[in-house]
């Protein structure tokens, strides 16, 4: 949580209360909600920003495209209906199927056409070639919007060359005080059984991760209906190859910036991809892959094959971003009871050698600049989808309504005002059908993490500490209690530091052209990492592979990018 953030936060609260004072509020939620001239008012009651139900006939169905896979919803949703009749607004979402993001994108370019909302990884080209309106005058409208969800300085990263700002990632807000209970970025990840069998080690290595892996599987090799153990599996499809090729930087102790190393005692930029540290990673996932205790399937898997075969319970160890499996994984463990048997994942903040510091987990909120929700130029009414796209999170019913569902149906208020759910509900939340026609988190609208505006309850459900922890299966509790640790943070141990001004530096690469010298050595040298990195991995020599690969890689021209970097962040000195 940023500093400037709370601030801010602090002036709406405090600006709100006087407001309820003066006009003889209760002691009900408070939330800031917004009327159709755009001006913002208080109310001591969320529910009151629709004043009435909204006639069927008044309610806007906009199209919303997001260039990543996700669950389609039923078009008589329960909660998109209810969320419909109170600002007449539905959303159809549609989700990435047989393209790439960058296909995908490519494709409503040159057709010229495009859906109300889009988010997408290739803004930039959108923007080139017209497709989205900028919301700089809609962002003013809404003053408790624009000075709570970033901060003049968060904004202004999202403004682009023309001057305008095109898209707002919906991510990545704490409201008051964290309560974070989920590691929701990278790590290596293993089954609670795997460590539950050796006694509950303390892992801190690769060399360890890995060692652990294989006498599991010796002692293991298979579950107890005979299907076979996999050990470590790689996910290469994609952009997502970030599964294979950017572990070096954790496991030389350095945060997330995605495409480079920052040295802060030197302000200097460093290139993550030849360093000693992922020189070890490579060549220990070489001698992985040449004892069969890597998946050969790791490097033509697609990501669907992937996600069924994690959520089979047979894999236990990989490296990845939580967000990118879990969601569907864990329901899936739930429904089938896999979770009792602990396949369940916990990270491990693993270095290359004991001793390490580690930052593999974030703690301050994390303002990706290089993607986010948009309004395309085919909109058929701008302004009031834009409404919506602060409504859902300006309103504390409606942000309910979202990450918790309906209340007696989804989850019950206790005598203290806490919010929590029954066996029978946590399963339901959990089960596909359900999902399908009852669940609507509109899950690529803005949305918060933290404290709900009651002051008491998380803003969703999975940080509720009583919920979390009522909903953990046994394995994975006794994981927890074994290493004396509350939260999936916990387990990473990393070290607790406020993000650097420039963090992450990949929202800078990321929207990267080649309309320059360093954009074009940025886009060779990822076509060259996912041609040549399992390669490398399956290699008979290694040091032969990794010399090839480093031939490659020399001749994309990577210092062209790594200048263009560090001109970024001398912006910073």
């Amino acid at each position: 949580m940023k500093c400037k953030k709370v601030t801010a936060l602090l002036l709406v609260a405090a600006m709100t209360a006087s407001m309820l004072v003066g006009c003889g509020g209760g002691g009900g939620e408070t939330t800031e909600t917004t009327g159709t001239t755009g001006e913002t008012t208080a109310s001591g009651d969320s529910g009151d920003s629709a004043e009435a139900p909204v006639a069927s006939g008044d309610i806007t169905e906009f199209s919303m495209f997001i260039t990543m896979p996700g669950k389609e919803k039923n078009d008589d949703n329960e909660i998109m209906q209810m969320i419909a009749e109170k600002t007449g607004v539905k959303v159809k979402e549609t989700w990435l199927t047989g393209q790439t993001a960058e296909e995908a994108t490519g494709t409503l370019i040159a057709g010229g056409e495009y859906p109300d909302y889009l988010d997408t990884d290739d803004m930039s080209q959108l923007v080139d070639a017209g497709a989205l309106i900028p919301l700089d005058e809609y962002i003013d409208q809404y003053p408790e919007f624009r000075d709570t969800w970033f901060t003049p300085e968060e904004w202004e990263k999202f403004r682009q060359p023309d001057g305008h700002i095109y898209w707002i990632n919906p991510f990545g807000n704490t409201y008051g005080e964290s309560k974070t209970t989920t590691h929701n970025d990278e790590a290596f990840w293993i089954q609670v059984r795997v460590l539950e069998w050796a006694g509950y080690p303390d892992i801190q290595t690769m060399d360890e991760y890995f060692d652990l892996l294989e006498s599991y599987i010796a002692a293991n090799p298979t579950m107890e209906d005979g299907t076979e153990n996999i050990a470590y599996t790689i996910l290469c499809e994609d952009w997502r190859y970030f599964c294979l090729e950017n572990a070096g930087q954790f496991l030389a102790g350095y945060p997330n910036d995605g495409s480079v190393i920052v040295n802060k005692e030197t302000m200097t930029i460093e290139d993550y991809n030849t360093s000693e540290d992922t020189i070890k990673y490579f060549r220990k996932l070489n001698e992985e892959y040449q004892k069969g205790f890597v998946d050969p399937e790791s490097f033509t898997q697609t990501y669907d094959e992937y996600i069924a075969k994690l959520s089979t319970g047979r894999v236990l160890g990989m490296v990845d971003q939580w967000w990118d499996f879990a969601y569907t994984v864990n329901d899936v463990f739930k429904q089938q009871g896999l979770d009792q048997k602990g396949c369940n994942y916990v990270p491990l903040g693993l270095t290359t050698e004991r001793g390490m510091e580690n930052r593999w987990h974030t703690y301050d909120d994390t303002v990706n600049q290089a993607s986010g929700i948009a309004i395309s130029v085919d909109c058929k009414d701008p302004d009031k989808a834009f409404k919506f796209l602060v409504d859902v999170c300006m309103d504390q019913e409606l942000h309910d309504l979202r990450f918790w569902g309906v209340e007696g149906v989804d989850y019950l208020v206790d005598d203290d005002g806490l919010y929590y759910r029954t066996d029978e509900m946590r399963m339901n939340w959990t089960n596909t059908s359900y999902q399908a026609s009852h669940k609507c988190d509109y899950s690529y609208f803005p949305q918060w993490g933290g404290t709900h505006w009651d002051g008491k309850n998380a803003m969703k459900s999975e940080e509720q500490p009583s919920e979390f922890m009522s909903d953990m299966a046994e394995p994975l509790r006794k994981c927890f209690e074994a290493y004396g640790v509350t939260t999936y943070p916990g387990m990473i141990g990393s070290i607790v530091e406020q993000n650097a001004a420039w963090f992450p530096m990949y929202s800078y690469s990321n929207n990267f052209t080649t309309a320059t010298p360093g954009g074009t050595a940025w886009a060779l040298m990822g076509e060259c990492k996912h041609e040549w990195l399992p390669k490398v991995v399956m290699a008979p020599d290694f040091e032969q592979g990794w010399e090839e690969y480093m031939t490659a890689y020399n001749a994309c021209k990577p210092e062209d990018f790594l200048a263009e970097m560090q001109a970024i962040l001398d912006t910073f000195k």
